[in-house]
């Protein structure tokens, strides 16, 4: 459907300004419809996604900054973010022994357990959003997403 019929509107986009809707609808549809597949789970996309860098972290720490720049809103209060997950017992934090000034992240086995309950359902999202592309499309979807980002100043 075109996003003008998505938003009910009559004006005439230019294909800037439709890209932009489309691109910030989209992300809305998944987003709601990955924060439904969390809800159950008392956790929100945010905190999902620190979890899911400290798996990758594969049994290493991470302290806060690693955390803050693999994160996919980079805008968000990572240190209120692992405090909730420190809550329901998702992570654990300590001190560097090295350099007290460093904390350190890792991931319990209760979030890694968490994480994997949730991987089927999240691949499925995923893969529910893609079954209109063939591979091709997603390869050049994926691409052009890229060069899309890419600011030329």
């Amino acid at each position: 459907m075109k996003i003008e019929d998505e938003l009910k509107s009559t004006v005439d986009y230019n294909k800037s300004t439709r890209v932009v809707l489309n691109l910030m609808y989209t992300q809305n549809v998944i987003a709601d419809s990955f924060n439904e597949i969390i809800k159950p789970y008392d956790i929100s996309g945010e905190q999902y996604n620190v979890l899911r860098i400290l798996r990758g972290q594969k049994g290493h720490p991470a302290n806060m900054c690693i955390i803050q720049e693999r994160m996919l809103a980079r805008t968000s209060n990572t240190t209120r973010l692992v405090d909730k997950l420190l809550l329901k017992n998702l992570v654990t934090r300590n001190v560097c022994p090295e350099n007290r000034r460093k904390i350190e992240v890792l991931i319990t086995q209760k979030g890694l357990d968490l994480l994997t309950e949730l991987d089927p359902k999240v691949k499925e999202h995923e893969e529910s959003f893609s079954k209109n592309l063939n591979e091709e499309e997603l390869i050049q979807l994926n691409t052009l997403l890229e060069k899309y980002r890419t600011k030329i100043n």
